[in-house]
């Protein structure tokens, strides 16, 4: 049976998931959103898969502050392998060296051991097998799309007859493209390997990270810069398609798309730890991005190289994660409403006004160009959309949406401020307190003592609690904290919180949104409820995978993980409530 005990590997170009037992479930190639050439994940019959004979334990691991994936494999006679597992990273001849490729060595470890290697490759969203073609010491597979090819010096006769042989030697696999190596297969890849290690060493050296929780800030550091597609800046939302938010709910989604509300909370999450490199490769995204709709209507969603249309389908030839479909690629989100876009844009570029670290600080040329962001926020902060939470059947005036309009417009006035463009200041302000007036006259309930999810409305909604994260309100406010303690009795349940509990297109969610519960311990800390903060960041901690990963939803009742992994969203959360309720330095030294 499937599961999210799964492994990353990646370079900011393509990412694959690893099983525990050393199985690549999930490749997509050329690219992050590209064909799943293995997709075991979702019952396709795409598979890079090592079986060791007699096979009785496993661990998993990777090496110690990188994005190098370990797996030992032990038998039951005492025999073992190391599978090693990498997506090549580092510098060289001045550019960072990230090719389309991932690189797999298999060494024995103790004894005789026998493994067998299943390899074939998925095309057209599972729907056929990737024909091959076989050479000296490789194999191409054949797609105009996504066609590549594997070196090794393993004996291709047996791994192209699926047989049984003794590894009496390490042996390795090159997937790239279909070209020929510049050197021997076992040499460049061991070579990649170190080079790999050493520039994922260095930079999470470089990451001022709290004092506590350390390890778990670093994990989910590399795991969001896994979700970056570096050659255009688009980030993730999370590497796969469909698994489900719960169990048969047809909650199935295709997040392999940058939604620039998720890649706003990855790149400030970065941030706090000095992380500024994708700042500035998203800051050209945004610009792109800003340029290509002409001050007008901004797509909530866009491919991560700005494709715009991401009409979705349904692939029929893939039963889905345990089975559960359906499998969906591209998202219907492409096209909704979300009015809290603007600010989302404008949050995620505002920092790179006042960062004095970037090679590139934005001026007053930026500033113009980010402004026709905040013209359009301000048109539409109190119309309806489809929310945060991509309702597909109906629309309203959503709170979590005008406090971003909110936000755009506050952003640009601090800008502009910035810049001494004192009057733009003065106008931006205007506007603001426009919108800020409004949200407190019109989302909050008198009846329920509550901000709530929609003007005029009664249903809860967990992200209202994002109002003092972007400073809307101050955590102090009686009406926040009576709102923390609404979302308490109503959306929480022991140390996880929903995003509402009202029926939605597919029913009630079934499943708490580990994002929410991220704000929730914000929201609590703010307030002064650090003791209650720690404890229910300590057991969503505990909800990791072994390898300190998190995916989009977990089961109250059963604590499993459901939904895209890794999710960016819930490792943010990792990061920000570790910076929010760490001990400083200081007092642990």
């Amino acid at each position: 049976m499937s599961s999210l005990e799964l492994g990353i590997i990646g370079n900011g170009t393509v990412a694959g998931l690893i099983g525990e037992l050393g199985e690549m479930t999930w490749l997509c190639l050329p690219r992050l959103d590209g064909e799943p050439v293995f997709n075991t994940l979702v019952d396709g019959a795409g598979e890079f898969s090592v079986e060791l004979i007699g096979q009785c334990r496993a661990r998993q691991r990777y090496v110690r502050n990188t994005a190098v994936l370990e797996t030992e494999l032990e038998a039951e006679d005492g025999s073992a392998i190391r599978i090693t597992d990498f997506a090549p990273r580092f510098m060289d001849k001045g550019r960072m060296f990230r090719p389309a490729s991932v690189v797999r060595r298999i060494t024995p470890v103790r004894g005789m051991p026998r493994i067998r290697i299943t390899l074939q490759a998925s095309c057209d969203k599972g729907a056929c097998e990737m024909p091959a073609q076989r050479g000296v010491t490789h194999v191409s597979f054949l797609d105009e799309k996504a066609g590549f090819r594997i070196t090794t010096d393993a004996p291709l006769s047996y791994v192209m007859d699926h047989r049984e042989f003794v590894l009496d030697h390490t042996i390795a696999f090159l997937l790239g493209p279909d070209e020929s190596l510049s050197d021997a297969v076992g040499a460049m890849a061991l070579d990649w390997q170190e080079r790999t290690c050493d520039h994922w060493a260095d930079w999470t050296r470089r990451l001022a990270t709290p004092p506590e929780w350390q390890e778990a800030v670093i994990r989910a550091a590399i795991t969001l810069k896994l979700c970056v597609y570096e050659e255009t800046g688009g980030i993730v939302a999370a590497l796969t398609t469909s698994i489900p938010e719960h169990a048969d709910s047809e909650r199935n989604w295709d997040y392999r798309f940058c939604w620039l509300r998720d890649a706003y909370f990855t790149v400030t999450a970065l941030n706090r730890l000095s992380a500024v490199g994708t700042l500035e490769t998203y800051m050209a995204f945004l610009r792109n991005t800003v340029a290509l709709t002409k001050g007008g209507h901004i797509q909530p969603v866009y491919g991560i190289a700005l494709e715009d249309d991401l009409t979705e389908t349904i692939a029929d030839a893939l039963p889905g994660y345990r089975g559960m479909g359906p499998v969906r690629f591209g998202n219907q989100a492409a096209e909704h409403i979300q009015h809290d876009v603007y600010g989302h844009v404008i949050l995620g570029a505002s920092q790179a006004f006042f960062d004095e670290r970037l090679q590139t600080k934005a001026g007053q040329r930026e500033f113009e160009h980010f402004e026709v962001v905040g013209e359009r926020a301000f048109a539409v902060y109190n119309t309806p959309d489809a929310g945060i939470w991509e309702y597909r059947g109906r629309a309203s005036v959503h709170t979590s949406s005008a406090i971003m309009c909110w936000a755009a417009c506050d952003r640009l006035a601090k800008i502009a401020t910035r810049l001494g463009l004192g009057e733009r200041a003065d106008y931006w302000m205007l506007r603001a307190n426009e919108i800020r007036e409004t949200v407190l006259r019109d989302a909050w309930s008198e009846e329920r003592q509550a901000f709530t999810g929609a003007f005029g409305g009664e249903a809860l909604d967990a992200s209202v609690l994002l109002m003092a994260e972007i400073g809307f309100i101050s955590p102090n406010d009686p009406r926040f904290v009576a709102t923390v303690d609404r979302i308490d009795e109503e959306l929480r349940d022991g140390y996880h919180v929903y995003r509402y509990r009202v029926a939605d297109d597919f029913g009630k969610p079934k499943t708490a949104f580990t994002a929410c519960t991220f704000w929730h311990i914000d929201a609590l800390a703010r307030i002064g409820r650090l003791d209650e903060a720690r404890a229910m960041f300590e057991d969503v901690l505990a909800h990791r995978t072994q390898l300190g990963l998190l995916s989009e939803d977990i089961d109250t009742a059963t604590g499993e993980l459901w939904g895209n992994f890794p999710q960016t969203y819930s490792m943010v959360g990792i990061i920000n409530a570790a910076n929010r309720l760490s001990m400083h330095w200081e007092a642990m030294v």
